[in-house]
């Protein structure tokens, strides 16, 4: 645990060599990399933190547009005398990670996405096959009644997700999904995990079509892994990146749905370690 700014960041750090963030998504925490982080740390220092508002982090009331969570993990690094890293992002992470690359691109070296697809495209895109595959954005976007219906019953809420955004099902056994369970029961978490989707308007929205339009892009190589059985499965991600990033490769994974560190961790650890390499 570290303090930045005025808020208290938790961290896991391990491994020695160049420096690798990992960014989880929602609904989860840093546990989402517990596959992969110690193969990785064989040969990069990796530091894993639990997002602004998620795991054992602050919760602040405010905060949640990308460009403020981006600057936490900014601050971060700095904190911990990292000047110059590799970032790899898994859902909102991945999000997060963008903003991070356009505002800080002295930090990040390179960046891995994982199963997301810029979130200006994503909009820009959205018709009703998709909405009904993101019904999730529309109702976490709603002020209060998110937390109103799904505080009565986290467990099955949390459940539905793991259950249907996987392909793999046994990758995320009981036991993880209690962790994650805990962790979005503790006090303003649920919350805070819709707020970062709120987020979506007006905040990052203006700083998205503000960057588009002025033709900012990003300039590090970029590396997009997606599961083939997602709701990106279906979807030119490729093409999708390199209307926003210079430099990018990628690989759809095989009988992998959303959570590609649990479900494919050989898979995508193999791809991560080829990216980090060149």
């Amino acid at each position: 645990m570290t303090r930045v700014g005025d808020l208290r960041m938790h961290y896991l750090r391990g491994g020695e060599g160049p420096p690798l963030f990992l960014l989880h998504g929602w609904p989860q925490t840093s546990h989402c990399w517990h596959r992969i982080a110690g193969s990785l740390a064989e040969t990069h220092t990796v530091v894993i933190p639990d997002l602004r508002g998620y795991g054992r982090t602050d919760k602040p009331r405010d905060g949640y547009d990308k460009r403020t969570m981006a600057a936490d993990l900014a601050g971060l690094a700095e904190e911990l005398g990292f000047e110059r890293f590799a970032v790899a992002g898994h859902d909102r992470g991945g999000r997060i990670l963008h903003r991070w690359a356009l505002d800080r691109p002295d930090q990040i070296d390179r960046l891995a996405v994982l199963d997301i697809a810029p979130t200006r495209e994503m909009w820009r895109r959205m018709d009703t096959k998709l909405a009904r595959s993101y019904w999730h954005w529309f109702f976490h976007l709603q002020p209060d009644l998110p937390e109103l219906l799904v505080g009565q019953n986290i467990p099955a809420y949390l459940g539905y997700i793991f259950e249907h955004w996987t392909f793999q099902r046994q990758s995320l056994p009981a036991e993880d999904v209690a962790e994650y369970v805990r962790a979005f029961q503790a006090p303003g978490a649920l919350r805070a995990g819709f707020d970062d989707c709120r987020a979506a308007f007006p905040a990052d929205e203006e700083l998205d079509d503000a960057d588009y339009a002025a033709g900012r892009r990003v300039t590090q190589p970029v590396l997009a892994l997606w599961g083939m059985a997602s709701i990106l499965g279906g979807m030119p991600v490729l093409d999708m990146w390199r209307e926003y990033a210079d430099d990018v490769t990628g690989h759809g994974l095989e009988d992998c749905g959303h959570f590609l560190p649990e479900e494919q961790p050989e898979q995508v650890l193999r791809h991560l370690r080829e990216f980090l390499s060149t």
